[in-house]
């Protein structure tokens, strides 16, 4: 991970999280027990989710900073992070609220701390230097904020984010299929995959969401040839890696 790319990262993450505390201040109970944009989870779900990857993440950032040992990632692995956010999502507004606010300030003093050897430092996450986690951090708050369903849509993704997210979120692209996105709002063209082409059209930020999984504001369509055809059907949630150098990509 370079400087720059860490920077970009920061500065896109203090805008999340100050359009996610406008988008919790009056949140009532009810909106909590109410469906999120995730299949079979609430947004009291999604909330605990954001409370317990931050403050795993928190614990794997100020290991980096004081430059010592990793540890495991969540206390107890995946079972452990599953029963934790069931066992959280029941939880008040108030108490949801304050737990993500006060994981996210806690954060952004760490990432005011965080320098070229702390982000090459180890961490229990994947195994992955700390500037990965900072990555990941960017994508979880970022994607899960618009999957609350609470006014705060993916229109506002960066041009920034929609890079990395369209280069993380390469893995999900077919075998044998390269996917052409084209934006019809701005000159972004990017090529994904290897294979038989297979051209996307929709906004920029309609397209990231589809290769991520949500639901498009507006018409996301493909052609093959001049001809129309479905979308393709798009692979697992890909596993956090290292940053690859540029040549080594499959997205251009």
């Amino acid at each position: 991970m370079v400087p720059t790319e860490a920077a970009a990262a920061i500065a896109s993450i203090e805008r999340t999280h100050d359009r996610l505390r406008a988008t919790l201040e009056g949140l009532t109970d009810e909106a909590v027990a109410g469906p999120s944009r995730l299949p079979g989870w609430t947004r009291g779900h999604v909330l605990a989710h954001l409370a317990g990857f931050g403050a795993a993440a928190e614990r794997q950032l100020l290991l980096a900073v004081q430059g010592a040992p990793a540890v495991e990632f969540y206390d107890g692995g995946r079972e452990a992070r599953d029963a934790a956010i069931e066992a959280g999502a029941g939880a008040s507004a108030a108490q949801h609220v304050e737990r993500v606010v006060a994981v996210m300030d806690r954060v952004e003093g760490l990432l005011d701390l965080l320098d070229d050897e702390a982000l090459r430092q180890p961490t229990g996450y994947q195994g992955l230097p700390a500037g990965a986690l900072v990555l990941a951090w960017w994508r979880e708050f970022s994607i899960h904020l618009t999957d609350l369903d609470l006014g705060a849509e993916h229109t506002l993704w960066s041009p920034e984010l929609r890079e990395h997210l369209v280069g993380f979120l390469s893995p999900r692209v077919p075998d044998g299929v390269q996917l052409d996105l084209e934006p019809t709002d701005v000159d972004e063209p990017r090529r994904v995959g290897q294979g038989r082409v297979v051209r996307v059209r929709g906004t920029a930020n309609d397209l990231v969401a589809w290769l991520a999984g949500r639901e498009p504001l507006g018409p996301v369509v493909a052609d093959a040839g001049g001809e129309t055809e479905p979308l393709p059907v798009l692979g697992p949630w890909p596993r956090p890696r290292a940053r690859i150098a540029p040549e080594d990509r499959s997205v251009r």
